[in-house]
């Protein structure tokens, strides 16, 4: 009978032990962060974008081919010279939006010899109101997506180095950008989005990493940055962190109540990190 029940409790353990590893693999970094918009506490965290009206000054919209036959949309700023320097930026939860594209132009001026690329996720969509976002954000295939990073990819050129940067929703893609450009990438910057946690996954970036986070932030929490400069640590991968007094969107220029100050702290780090991944002209 005792040994009945120590085979018993075995079980349970291994059972337990299985379970518990199922939860921690059930889903990836893009859909843990997808699933945050099925909470109100986080969609109350974005209030809904100021009214802005953008006037191009340099960029375009484009349409690029893709391996699944589905034009993917794209903002691009090009550089003033000829480069193969890139900077692909993806956007947060509201899309492609006008304050995405002033975003690309201002990140072309401050850096000088890049090609900005704004990347569209969201096929076309944008959202005005968090409950559209919510449902955006939730309806983003990782297949298309990542099909429409690598035709970005194919577009800026074998010879392109890329840095990646991206806020929110984008902040995830940024890392999952810089994973798949392989020896491409030089530099990926993430806003308070959430990172890769397979350390074996990373453990193939060819790149270091600009995290900036809020500690106030519910969601990509403290806990989360922990896990993500442990797991950087294990992959052997440089990690720069950086955490505001913030809540999450902080940095966001369409939120009414960002904050300006810590906003241009942060800019300002990331331009000068970005500037380092990129010879002079």
């Amino acid at each position: 009978m005792k040994q009945i029940v120590i085979a018993l409790m075995g079980v349970f353990v291994m059972v337990n032990a299985v379970s518990k590893k199922e939860k921690a693999n059930c889903c990836s970094a893009t859909e843990e962060f997808a699933a945050f918009g099925k909470s109100m506490a986080f969609v109350s965290l974005h209030e809904a974008p100021e009214p802005f009206e953008f006037v191009p000054a340099g960029g375009e919209m484009k349409s690029i081919k893709t391996s699944d036959n589905i034009d993917a949309n794209i903002y691009e700023v090009r550089s003033l010279q000829a480069s193969d320097n890139y900077i692909f930026l993806f956007h947060e939860w509201w899309g492609l939006n006008d304050y995405m594209r002033q975003e690309a132009e201002k990140v072309r001026r401050e850096i000088g010899n890049v090609t900005v690329i704004a990347v569209d996720l969201y096929d076309g969509k944008v959202a005005t109101l968090p409950d559209s976002a919510r449902v955006y954000v939730g309806q983003v295939n990782e297949v298309r997506a990542r099909t429409i990073i690598k035709a970005a990819i194919d577009y800026a050129g074998a010879n392109a180095k890329i840095a990646t940067l991206g806020w929110c929703f984008g902040g995830g893609w940024s890392m999952q950008s810089a994973l798949m450009l392989g020896k491409q990438a030089v530099g990926c910057v993430i806003y308070y989005g959430m990172p890769e946690k397979d350390v074996k996954k990373i453990s193939t970036l060819n790149c270091d990493i600009l995290g900036i986070f809020g500690s106030q932030d519910k969601f990509i929490n403290t806990d989360v940055v922990k896990e993500f400069e442990k797991n950087m640590k294990a992959a052997k991968k440089k990690l720069e962190v950086k955490t505001y007094n913030a809540d999450h969107a902080f940095a966001n220029p369409s939120n009414p109540h960002h904050d300006k100050v810590m906003t241009a702290d942060a800019n300002a780090i990331t331009i000068k990190y970005l500037r380092s991944k990129f010879d002079k002209p």
